[in-house]
């Protein structure tokens, strides 16, 4: 079952708001909501971290956090799933967002090498930088919706079997 799965890998409310670092959020982190597993918290967690993962942006945890406070999503979770874009995955992802960003804005994809210098950044960062960021932006957005609908198709498809299962031993238990 997802919710035991989650449960057994997510950190507790406890271990969250026992950390020092985050002591000046106050309260908010003693919301109930923040820390459930049901359809609901999980799926708009799925919404909020894997919009975040496909951002280029510093931070992404702090944006994804104050997202799911937001939302009222699962707040672990919502963090947790910024990472699906780490230091591995994120040059193919960027790539392709901003080749979805040229693609949309009718621009040919430039050949290019990075160069970390402040001349490389201002000469390349109009050009490189709108595309990835509609990009990224547009998959995002995507993403992020369909994983919604991904967690909430799934949930829902588990529980009715779950019911049906439940149904079908009440009724063996009945006739025997």
């Amino acid at each position: 079952m997802p919710k035991k799965f989650m449960k057994r890998y997510l950190p507790t409310p406890e271990k969250v708001q026992a950390m020092k670092s985050l002591r000046f959020l106050g309260d908010i982190l003693h919301e109930p909501n923040l820390w459930h597993i049901n359809r609901h918290s999980v799926a708009r967690a799925f919404l909020v971290g894997i919009w975040f993962c496909f951002i280029p942006m510093p931070f992404q945890m702090i944006g994804a956090a104050l997202f799911a406070i937001w939302f009222n999503s699962n707040l672990p979770l919502s963090v947790v799933l910024v990472w699906i874009s780490n230091p591995v995955t994120m040059p193919p992802i960027f790539y392709f967002n901003y080749k979805v960003g040229a693609w949309v804005l009718n621009r040919p994809v430039l050949n290019f090498e990075f160069e970390l210098s402040w001349a490389w950044i201002s000469e390349r960062l109009l050009d490189i930088g709108i595309p990835l960021y509609l990009g990224s932006l547009m998959v995002a957005t995507v993403s992020a919706c369909i994983a919604y609908l991904i967690i909430q198709f799934l949930w829902r498809r588990k529980i009715r079997s779950d019911w049906r299962l439940r149904r079908g031993q009440r009724a063996a238990d009945q006739t025997s």
